[in-house]
């Protein structure tokens, strides 16, 4: 499970065998009281028994209760509820991830992230990443808002198959009718030749499958017309802020209860008819 860094926001993640996940997660608001501790540590622990690396997409953080920040609402957890208020979010995380560090491969940014970079004046995920590194001898990488991860997965001992995931944690506050749909179809049209798309965000978890027309070229056979089958997820949160629907910002918005949690991407490659043939799919984690 090896990581390489080729740019700000690319990188590359090595694995082995015909049939290989990853774990897509986003949107956990770690901090915020209303994060699922006991459900984010099952998925983490579930992945760390079956070696499963894991990719972040944003809002890691949830960041809101600082002085000056219009969005306070004293909805701390204790160990936060002090003069050092962003450090020892910091200091707490790093403990608290410290027994996944070998996992956790790959940290985008979200806007909750990048809002502290504006206002504050300090990389908050940066921080986080470079102490969790150094105190575990780890490997975690930041990526972007925005990025790619190509993942290289060696079969057969010497054969390599790429599948290349763009991410991007998200905009907009997806819809109550399309629950994101929408959202699928523009990275259709704004991002080129990649296999899996993935955004959070909005704080759905749903994927399809979607399948293009086009031309490949093989030296001994020449031009032929092929079928090229693309993945879109969004992922979930692990932050629950509906509760019983009495009151809050996110009930009195008119947002709905929101589905928990991540998806496993699952790419399988297999030979048939003399063919290599590739399969990708992704499903919620186990019960």
């Amino acid at each position: 499970m090896n990581v390489i860094k080729h740019g700000k926001n690319i990188h590359e993640l090595q694995l082995v065998g015909t049939q290989v996940h990853v774990a897509m997660l986003s949107d956990l608001h770690w901090d915020n009281p209303k994060c699922d501790w006991q459900l984010l540590r099952k998925h983490l622990d579930f992945c760390n028994d079956n070696g499963i690396p894991v990719i972040i997409n944003g809002d890691f953080f949830c960041l809101m209760e600082g002085r000056g920040d219009a969005r306070r609402s004293k909805n701390l957890r204790p160990e936060h509820n002090n003069t050092r208020y962003l450090d020892s979010i910091v200091e707490t995380a790093v403990e608290w991830f410290a027994p996944y560090a070998h996992i956790i491969k790959v940290i985008g940014y979200g806007n909750h992230e990048t809002s502290i970079i504006k206002y504050q004046e300090t990389d908050l995920l940066r921080r986080f990443v470079d102490l969790l590194n150094y105190k575990c001898s780890s490997n975690v990488q930041t990526g972007g808002y925005g990025g790619w991860v190509i993942i290289k997965q060696t079969i057969y001992g010497n054969c390599n198959i790429t599948t290349k995931v763009k991410y991007y944690h998200g905009s907009g506050g997806g819809g109550v009718v399309t629950k994101g749909a929408l959202n699928l179809t523009r990275s259709l049209e704004m991002y080129e030749d990649f296999d899996v798309f993935s955004m959070g965000h909005i704080h759905e978890n749903s994927s399809r499958n979607d399948v293009r027309e086009c031309v490949n070229h093989n030296a001994k056979k020449g031009y032929s017309v092929k079928q090229r089958q693309l993945h879109l997820m969004l992922t979930g949160t692990y932050k629950e802020e509906y509760g019983e629907g009495a009151f809050g910002w996110h009930v009195e918005r008119g947002a709905p209860p929101k589905p928990l949690g991540g998806r496993i991407l699952k790419i399988e490659c297999k030979e048939v008819d003399n063919s290599l043939v590739k399969n990708i799919d992704s499903f919620k984690f186990p019960l």
